[in-house]
């Protein structure tokens, strides 16, 4: 194999002032993370506002590439061929060789870039051009130069060694996972909420997650399927600890006592207050959830001030105007789809009005709300304290 090391490109941490070195070091930790579970030994450095990862033993390199292009903060991944400086003319040997073995093909327009980063390298980046240009045309005969839109660029980056690179296999972009907090998905097994969970984590912030689950109305099955849904976020995201939370007394509870047209904004408010409880025990600075705006019922803009009303902390909704077919889109770039549209119910769809009502009236729902008082409490309590904690890798 050619290839032995990576070059990882960043682009956002590019812009951040004094403290861009706690992104970089925090993104290291990332590709750490990410290579220690697949096969091959791997290091990860950080030199020269840039960060390599030189493989030091054998890999699997289209296993190492996937895994890289799962690590948030993370735009371009370049495999790389570097040697030490031994005159240009090793260098010009080396060059021939890397061209005719990535592009065996021959017939590519190419356009030389190279990068002086060391300053007593006796040729000039301008000249360093030149002359590797004409020693590929020498040496492939049926390639041609394209300043302006070439099917290839060699990079050649002059530091303590000289660096070789010409594709750029593009990343997922973002923030590292960890530099932006820490916050509650509130997770369902529909399409949206997996969703919601990989773009706020997309922006450095780890997870935690929340499911409400109704067994005998919601099967064993349903919550495998949010398990296995977990598992597809977790591998952007990160290790996610998933809270299993029994929903089934509350469910009854409401529906016995509240009226059956706000039966889904109510138990969306009480989703919300326990999701609340369990977020400021662990930690976590909002919630998350897969909300787009006039989506269903319950996402009309009355209905959402509803649900927002009962909660301290801020919720996040990553998806608040996207369109449907946006967002299955992004859960089939993630691997969620199929999963998601798998027929097992989940509890709120169990207990969905015939007619639930679309402009929710806070105060009449505070109103009916009171039906519940001296019952709900302790059923949110048991609730809370009976739930199952899975750890999700």
């Amino acid at each position: 194999m050619m290839f032995t090391a990576f070059l990882i490109k960043y682009a956002e941490i590019g812009v951040k002032g004094r403290n861009r070195y706690l992104f970089e070091d925090a993104l290291v930790d990332q590709i750490r993370f990410a290579l220690s579970k697949i096969d091959g030994e791997f290091a990860v450095r950080k030199t020269q506002g840039r960060i390599y990862v030189d493989a030091q033993s054998a890999f699997d390199f289209d296993e190492t590439v996937e895994a890289l292009k799962k690590v948030f903060g993370i735009s371009g991944i370049c495999p790389v061929v570097y040697v030490e400086d031994e005159g240009f003319e090793k260098l010009s040997e080396t060059i021939v060789n890397y061209v005719k073995t990535v592009y065996p093909e021959g017939n590519k327009t190419f356009k030389v870039c190279a990068r002086r980063a060391r300053k007593n390298y006796p040729m000039r980046s301008m000249e360093i051009n030149c002359e590797l240009g004409g020693v590929i045309l020498d040496a492939c005969p049926d390639m041609k130069v394209d300043v302006h839109h070439p099917d290839f660029e060699l990079n050649v980056e002059i530091r303590e060694k000289i660096y070789i690179y010409s594709e750029i296999i593009p990343g997922p972009g973002g923030m590292p996972v960890g530099t932006g907090g820490k916050a509650m998905l509130l997770l369902s097994g529909g399409i949206d909420s997996p969703v919601a969970g990989y773009m706020i984590s997309k922006r450095g912030v780890k997870l935690e997650a929340t499911y409400f689950h109704a067994p005998p109305y919601t099967s064993e099955r349903a919550k495998q399927k949010v398990v296995d849904l977990a598992k597809y976020v977790a591998a952007y995201a990160g290790p996610i600890r998933l809270h299993v939370v029994n929903f089934t007394d509350v469910q009854l509870a409401i529906y016995e006592k509240c009226p059956h047209d706000e039966l889904t904004i109510i138990m969306r408010r009480y989703m919300m207050r326990i999701a609340e409880t369990i977020a400021k025990e662990t930690d976590c600075l909002g919630l998350v959830t897969g909300e787009s705006i006039g989506q269903v019922a319950s996402q009309t803009m009355q209905s959402l001030v509803a649900t927002n009303e009962v909660c301290e902390l801020p919720v996040y909704r990553p998806l608040i105007a996207f369109d449907k077919q946006d967002i299955v889109d992004i859960s089939e770039k993630i691997n969620t789809y199929e999963t998601s549209i798998l027929p097992f119910e989940d509890c709120c769809t169990i207990f969905v009005a015939k007619h639930p009502v679309t402009k929710p009236n806070v105060k009449v729902i505070r109103g009916h709300e009171k039906n519940l008082e001296g019952t709900v409490e302790e059923l949110v309590k048991t609730a809370l304290e009976t739930r199952e904690i899975i750890e999700i890798e």
